[in-house]
Formats: C-alpha cells, structure tokens, sequence
C-alpha cells in the first residue's frame, strides 16, 4: 500500500516539474504586435456624444486614420496628447478617439482644458469593445491605412519620434 501512494506521489512530481519545466520557455510578455499588417477588425462603437454607433468600416474613407485609446484619468495620457494636437493638423490623417472607461464630465474637462484633436469621438464605458482592437491598457494607438491595414501599433504614450515616423508615413 506504501508503494503505491510513493509510486503516485513521484508521478505526481514528475508531472509538476514536467510541466513548469515546459513553461519556462514560453513568452510570457503580452503584445498585439503580430497585427502590423493585418485588416482591422470590424467593430461598432458607440459615439462619444450623440446616439448611434461609428463603425471601423467607415475609416476606409479616409487616407490614414489614428485610433486613439485614451482617458482623463490616465497620467501617460495627458503626456501624450499635445502630440495628438500637434498630428490632429495633417490633412492626411483623421484621428478617431475612444474614450475608455471614463466618465463623460471628465473626459469633456481633459479635452476642453487640453484641446480636441480628434475628428470622430466614440467611447467604451466598460473597456469591452476595446479588445477587439488588442487593447489591454491606455494609451494605445494604431495607425491604419483606407485599406484597413495596420501599418503600426504604439504602446503606451506617442511621443516626438513617434510623430516624426506617423507624419513620415502618412506624408509619403
């Protein structure tokens, strides 16, 4: 009887360390990356102000579009959005804004305080919508072309290289 509760407890262990030995050589860092390149998803979201829902296959009509993920309350935000304002003012490219998880008093504050660079304003209450785009957390931005295509992916805020390499791209 011993040895068949020493028998399980050792198949026990070899199946355990089997297991966290195979883990090991797995990536464990999340990235969306892999979408450069591929159509964008068809998603409705909600606009930001007014009844009705602004649909991803719209964006095809324009030459370049920045899908921007953003809130009041997000610190980088707030840091990356004179870099909006300053991209909002190329004719090729129309900026669409989904405020995420945030109150609509404040998101209206943040945008009155620091200027509105976006063309369309939609929103996701609950941050659900948003994971059809591979968004896991704010600010994200993805520049698509009028064919849906992603061209790039930025995590975290945009910065003054990142406006040089959008307005190079949209400019071509």
């Amino acid at each position: 009887m011993r040895k068949k509760y020493l028998v399980l407890l050792y198949s026990i262990a070899i199946f355990i360390f089997i297991v966290l030995y195979l883990s090991l050589g797995k990536n464990k860092v999340y990235t969306t990356q892999e979408n450069i390149g591929k159509k964008l998803a068809e998603v409705e979201l909600n606009y930001f102000d007014k009844d009705g829902e602004f649909s991803t296959k719209e964006l095809a009509k324009f030459k370049f579009t920045l899908l921007n993920f953003w809130a009041s309350w997000c610190g980088p935000c707030r840091k990356e959005h004179k870099h909006l304002v300053e991209l909002s003012k190329n004719s090729n490219l129309k900026i669409i804004g989904v405020n995420f998880k945030d109150e609509k008093k404040n998101a209206l504050k943040f945008l009155s305080d620091m200027g509105d660079p976006f063309f369309i304003l939609t929103k996701d209450p609950e941050g659900k919508k948003s994971i059809n785009f591979g968004i896991y957390g704010i600010p994200e931005t993805i520049l698509i072309d009028n064919e849906l295509k992603i061209l790039k992916k930025y995590v975290g805020p945009i910065n003054n290289k990142d406006v040089r390499e959008i307005n190079r791209i949209v400019n071509k």
